[in-house]
């Protein structure tokens, strides 16, 4: 028996790659796939459970049928022997009623088994289905997690780049710079101001040294 359990969905697995590329949003569609595949493992799981029971059920009905087949038999056996002719067509009848019942449910306990079998792939195509996208799933999301990364990380290499970081200490070496002329010109200043008293002082005490020799002169002349 085949198509027991017919999928019907806008997305598959293999059309999941072509939604992928045109989403904008390559997490919700497959989220959105696994959500549905998962209802059809769901629904695939109810119908294999529920032709397990009736393969039970048929298998019974055979076993019942063929149990009472072979009791007619004897039956219609023991009556031939006994000389009882009638009683012996009786359970043939019997005998060949459950014989048509075996061949009838032996029919639908084949046809219960192929379906277990079809539903018993397509459940595990499901489940591959399911594991193939969640493990797509995980590799999209460490991408997204990279590509989130790695903007932060331009980010601040935009703030803190090697020009604007050159950029900063040449401000910096301009500042200490004007510092320094600033304060080695106070120093020269004062440095002059100092000479220029020195220089004065050294006069004064030149000129009283000359009008001492001078009145010592003047007074060995006398």
């Amino acid at each position: 028996m085949s198509n027991i359990f017919q999928r019907v969905r806008d997305i598959t697995l293999a059309t999941l790659n072509d939604h992928l590329e045109r989403s904008e949003d390559p997490i919700r569609v497959i989220d959105n796939f696994l959500l549905k595949t998962r209802h059809e493992i769901e629904e695939a799981e109810r119908l294999y459970h529920q032709y397990l029971v009736h393969a039970n059920q048929m298998k019974r009905q055979l076993n019942q049928a063929e149990e009472l087949r072979e009791r007619r038999e004897q039956q219609a056996l023991m009556a031939l022997k006994a000389g009882e002719e009638l009683a012996a067509k009786l359970a043939l009848q019997e005998k060949m009623m459950h014989e048509e019942k075996v061949i009838h449910y032996t029919e639908l306990y084949e046809k219960s088994k192929q379906a277990i079998l079809e539903l018993e792939a397509q459940l595990q195509a499901l489940k591959n289905e399911f594991q193939s996208a969640y493990d797509k799933r995980q590799i999209y999301i460490a991408r997204m997690q990279t590509i989130h990364l790695q903007q932060r990380m331009n980010e601040r290499t935009g703030q803190y780049g090697h020009q604007q970081v050159n950029g900063m200490f040449r401000r910096l070496e301009d500042r200490v710079n004007d510092m320094e002329w600033e304060t080695n010109s106070i120093r020269d200043v004062r440095g002059m101001n100092g000479g220029y008293n020195g220089g004065f002082e050294r006069e004064s005490k030149l000129d009283q040294e000359l009008q001492r020799l001078k009145q010592k002169l003047n007074t060995s002349k006398e």
